[in-house]
């Protein structure tokens, strides 16, 4: 019952992680479903992003080889990795100072319901602003003051609800991005962002770690990975003809499940 339950959660981290719909607001519901709430269910959600992260990498593994290649010689690959540096460092100063605090104050129901609904309106409002005022069409066209506004954006995702990938494709988006290259950046950002979180936090919950929890984790790392790859290249596909408006729509109705899921006490949203 226990490997069925990872298996869940694998499902929904692989399924959410890339989309603008906050994979942690859909995992703290679906744990909370499924009695997997404790301390150390929150060091396995961190763990299960890992295989969401190596779906990535292998969807995008011809370009990442191609810019490892090029560092030497190629203008192109210099700019991309420098790019994805600076977009990178607004997480990380942000996060360290004030992601204790944030944890703190502001992981409640309504703060998680308000961010969902807000993010569905922003969505709506980029998606709705005129394909004249887009001014890049490839992450190779970015310059570097582009991937630092991405970063500030992303820096937005620290508030429960919002979506790291919503905040950076959108975010993106209203910078001037075209869809596909907001979605391209924001995946190639996704790499140095989650693994280093991910990192982090797993070295501060080493306590929670043991062995036997190998096959646990095992489970929902591997379904994770086969779900994130799924959704990534379906996403690709979706947005070469598509908008990310129905995406609005559903932030909308979660937002209204969390405030219903917490009036009624049937899920704790405060850590």
């Amino acid at each position: 019952m226990l490997l069925g339950k990872a298996a869940i959660m694998g499902v929904v981290e692989g399924l959410t992680e890339f989309l603008p719909v906050s994979s942690t607001g859909h995992l703290i519901l679906t744990g909370s479903l499924l009695g997997m709430a404790d301390a150390k269910a929150k060091v396995f959600d961190i763990a299960i992003q890992t295989g969401a992260i190596i779906a990535v990498i292998i969807v995008y593994w011809q370009r990442l080889a191609d810019t490892v290649r090029g560092l030497g010689h190629s203008a192109r690959a210099r700019r991309f990795v420098v790019n994805v540096g600076i977009a990178f460092v607004p997480a990380v100063v942000l996060g360290l100072l004030f992601g204790k605090a944030i944890k703190a104050h502001l992981f409640n129901a309504p703060v998680v319901a308000s961010t969902f609904i807000l993010g569905a309106l922003i969505i709506l409002w980029a998606e709705r602003r005129p394909a004249s005022l887009v001014r890049i069409h490839s992450v190779d066209e970015m310059a570097h003051v582009d991937a630092l506004k991405v970063g500030l954006a992303q820096c937005l995702a620290m508030i429960p609800g919002t979506s790291r990938s919503g905040a950076t494709i959108i975010g993106g988006m209203l910078l001037g991005l075209s869809r596909q290259a907001a979605t391209d950046f924001s995946f190639f950002l996704a790499i140095p962002t989650l693994i280093g979180a991910g990192a982090y936090s797993l070295f501060k919950e080493r306590a929670n770690l043991s062995l036997a929890d190998a096959p646990v984790f095992g489970v929902g790392f591997v379904v994770s990975f086969i779900f994130a790859w799924i959704c990534v290249r379906w996403l690709l596909r979706y947005i070469s003809t598509h908008s990310f408006v129905p995406f609005a729509w559903y932030r909308i109705a979660f937002g209204l499940v969390v405030l219903l899921t917490w009036w009624t006490n049937t899920v704790t949203w405060a850590d």
